[in-house]
C-alpha cells in the first residue's frame, strides 16, 4: 500500500549536522502551563526545614496557588512576621549600608 507524500523532507536523520526544522503543530505556540502549574503544595515548614509527614491538623498559608504548610503557629506566624527584603547585618559587616563584600 502506497502513502502520499507532499513533496518535502521533515527530518532528514541521514544529514551529518541533524536539526529538527518543522516544529509539531502542538509546539506552535508556548504552553501556558509549562511554567505555571495550577496549585503547588509544600510540606517542608519555610522556618525550620523539616519535612512535615502527615499535614492534617496543621497550620497552612495558601499565597495564591502556593499552600505552605507548617510545624506549629509559632512557625507560621514568624514566617507571616519575617519583613519582605530581609534586612540583616552581616556578622562581620559592621555598617548598616549592608554593603557587598565579595
Amino acid at each position: 500500500m502506497e502513502t502520499a507524500s507532499q513533496g518535502r523532507i521533515v527530518h532528514d536523520y541521514n544529514a551529518a549536522n541533524y536539526v529538527g526544522t518543522d516544529p509539531l503543530p502542538r509546539d506552535q505556540a508556548q504552553s501556558s502551563r509549562l511554567h505555571e502549574p495550577e496549585q503547588m503544595l509544600t510540606s517542608i515548614d519555610p522556618i525550620t526545614g523539616r519535612d512535615i509527614e502527615d499535614l492534617e491538623g496543621h497550620p497552612y498559608l495558601v499565597d495564591g496557588k502556593v499552600t505552605m504548610y507548617f510545624e506549629s503557629e509559632e512557625t507560621r506566624q514568624a514566617y507571616l512576621d519575617t519583613p519582605v527584603d530581609h534586612p540583616f547585618r552581616l556578622v562581620d559587616n559592621p555598617t548598616g549600608e549592608g554593603y557587598d563584600e565579595g
